[in-house]
């Protein structure tokens, strides 16, 4: 290997010029709030047999998390074929100072529906605005099984 080629170990974390930092664990009610302050997140779910991850944008109700899509999304034809049993899906949302490198992170893990009630999915869509200018009329349901999350704080 070429000794010039190589990166310079980070010195900073050795001398204690960086200041510290550990992870906390989040109880399940603390990380839906964090998740519901927040407007992004990013959905995972299987498409052809391997994870595909979408960003999107939600909010939280009732402790599930909801979501718009369009018609010809991957994940809207799964949870159009899965039917009552729904799609497993993770969600993950976060917010990071990528300066201070502190935050936290949030994971939902759960199964996801379509919204089918007319007047309940027209409720949602009247709320749920989509970043996209792509036509998203479809409303998904994530009902979380497990909800996990840290917060990145300074060690003390």
């Amino acid at each position: 290997m070429n000794e010039a080629a190589a990166p310079a170990p980070d010195r900073a974390a050795d001398t204690g010029a960086e200041p510290r930092r550990r992870t906390v664990e989040l109880d399940g009610d603390e990380a839906l709030r964090l998740l519901s302050g927040v407007p992004l997140g990013r959905i995972v779910f299987t498409r052809q047999a391997l994870p595909a991850i979408r960003p999107v944008n939600h909010l939280v109700d009732g402790g599930d998390i909801i979501i718009r899509t369009h018609e010809g999304a991957a994940l809207t034809l799964h949870a159009q074929q899965a039917g009552a049993r729904g799609v497993v899906v993770a969600y993950e949302a976060d917010d990071i100072d990528l300066t201070a490198r502190l935050g936290w992170s949030v994971v939902v893990t759960g199964y996801c529906h379509l919204v089918t009630d007319p007047e309940e999915a027209a409720r949602y869509r009247a709320i749920l605005k989509p970043w996209t200018d792509q036509l998203s009329d479809h409303v998904v349901r994530i009902q979380p099984d497990l909800v996990t999350g840290i917060r990145l704080v300074p060690e003390d």
